[in-house]
């Protein structure tokens, strides 16, 4: 990865927002469920800062690695997160990270989308609100139909 991505490139599809959390888990296992009974593609997102990623290898002591490094250790997460619930499911699904805000690169991701899923809370500080500020934002303002999972219904009946 030479470049630091700014936008997700969606072509169509399902998009999905994943922070890393638990709900994000959750929305993706119910995404992947539905996707692969309409057949769609699944495009997982997940907006990134030096604040909300994981470390890359190449960080020592007295040593800021470029943003490449840090894009690739949030794509190698996400990756990470992405096979724990895709492994036996017969969907075709890709791994997108961006450098942007949350809630503005899903709305943005959402300007081709068939429909985007988001987790109903992630991983902001407020718990006792049923809705998180980003998913929120996604409802408000996304170009497509949204589904907000929240926890403990990641299985879609029908």
């Amino acid at each position: 990865m030479s470049d630091v991505r700014e936008h997700a490139d969606v072509p169509g599809g399902m998009v999905v927002g994943h922070d890393g959390s638990r709900c994000a888990q959750e929305a993706l296992a119910w995404a992947l469920t539905v996707a692969a009974r309409g057949h769609w593609p699944v495009h997982v997102v997940r907006a990134w800062s030096m604040t909300s990623c994981p470390r890359p290898a190449s960080a020592t002591p007295g040593f800021v690695p470029p943003l490449a490094d840090w894009e690739a250790a949030v794509h190698a997460e996400l990756q990470e997160h992405v096979a724990e619930v895709a492994s036996d499911r017969d969907v075709t699904v890709t791994c997108q990270v961006v450098h942007a805000a949350p809630a503005r690169a899903m709305v943005e991701a959402s300007a081709a989308a068939d429909l985007v899923v988001v987790g109903a809370r992630g991983r902001g500080g407020f718990r006792g609100l049923l809705l998180g500020s980003v998913s929120n934002q996604v409802v408000e303002h996304a170009h497509c139909p949204v589904t907000v999972v929240r926890s403990g219904t990641a299985h879609p009946s029908g």
